[in-house]
């Protein structure tokens, strides 16, 4: 695996050891690669990264590999890395490592950090979500190009409701992420509820194309709104993240005019550097704004006064939530309904 090496970031010298360690045997691509790719992109994770606790996705060995999500920051990080506290829906907490260098993110490919999991708050203040997240996650039967189309109304739909504008990427799989820099003013749930929002009006637009029913049952072949990424502790890929599949693939920023002519499969571990070398972080300006949710939390007061439409589920592990429906999947809640109380 050869003699531990060391690399230059911002400054600062890391050293990373068994530099031939192969960590995607599909494409040969070494644990060197690795961390020469996020070298080689590093203002552009740095960018996504920046004070944001961050939970790590840890291959070890390789996408062949056992694997695991480090939310605890290792005892052994630098004291150059600064933590934040974070609660989780539990009650738990843990201080999670906030990247401010780019030589944070070298450090944690060292460690087999394929995938950055950052939080959409930065670590002055944990509570106030400064990201509104939509995930258009594909059903099977879909695919990416039907991604790209609910995108696409779904850019419609932001900028009707006051004016946002968001900057999407590849999922580094068949979907895509939109993120919208907002008022760090809201909490998680105000944010979640802006997202179910945005869900419903996407889904009224194109209701054969795009859901946001929450049991898989009820989705079909259409365009999920993953509206339970906002929730707290829920997290998406970073930009520029690899993400662990055999082909290396990396979540690809991209410019609105891309959407549609781009393809998951021309972003990886190989092909990103020189993209980034010739053109940069597409998603540089994303920090120069910040959009308020006003207009979408009033979306949201209207769905339900005139529609009855209130808060949808939460993922199974979170506690039951105030206003939260009943947490149980329809075919399940039919069955177990009794004839007595069946609807005649």
């Amino acid at each position: 695996m050869g003699d531990a090496v060391e690399l230059e970031a911002g400054g600062r010298t890391v050293r990373l050891s068994s530099p031939g360690k192969v960590f995607f045997p599909e494409r040969g691509f070494t644990k060197l690669d690795l961390a020469r790719y996020y070298q080689a992109v590093a203002p552009g994770i740095l960018r996504a990264l920046r004070s944001r606790p961050t939970t790590l996705e840890r291959y070890p060995d390789g996408v062949t590999g056992e694997s695991f999500f480090q939310k605890r920051a290792p005892k052994n990080m630098p004291d150059w890395i600064p933590t934040a506290h974070i609660t989780f829906p539990s009650g738990r907490s843990a201080d999670e490592m906030c990247p401010t260098e780019e030589a944070a993110v070298l450090w944690a490919a060292q460690f087999g950090t394929l995938t950055f999991h950052p939080w959409p708050v930065r670590r002055d203040d944990v509570d106030r979500p400064d990201e509104l997240r939509i995930d258009l996650d594909p059903q099977p039967g879909t695919d990416f190009d039907d991604a790209v189309r609910a995108a696409h109304e779904l850019r419609a739909v932001l900028d009707e409701f006051g004016g946002l504008r968001g900057w999407p990427k590849t999922s580094g799989g068949r979907g895509l992420h939109v993120f919208v820099p907002i008022e760090p003013r809201w909490t998680f749930t105000q944010v979640r509820r802006a997202a179910i929002a945005v869900g419903r009006e996407l889904e009224r637009r194109m209701p054969e194309q795009v859901t946001i029913k929450w049991w898989k049952e009820e989705r079909g072949e259409r365009i999920f709104v993953d509206y339970n990424q906002t929730a707290r502790d829920r997290t998406i890929a970073s930009a520029y993240s690899v993400r662990p599949r055999p082909h290396a693939p990396v979540s690809a920023p991209l410019r609105w005019e891309e959407v549609g002519e781009a393809h998951p499969r021309d972003f990886d571990l190989a092909t990103m550097p020189g993209r980034f070398a010739e053109v940069g972080d597409v998603h540089a300006d994303m920090d120069d704004h910040a959009f308020s949710l006003e207009t979408l939390l009033d979306l949201a007061r209207r769905d339900e006064h005139d529609h009855g439409l209130g808060d949808l589920p939460y993922p199974p592990e979170y506690p039951k939530m105030p206003g939260e429906p009943k947490r149980v999947q329809p075919s399940r809640a039919r069955h177990d309904t009794p004839p007595e109380a069946a609807a005649p």
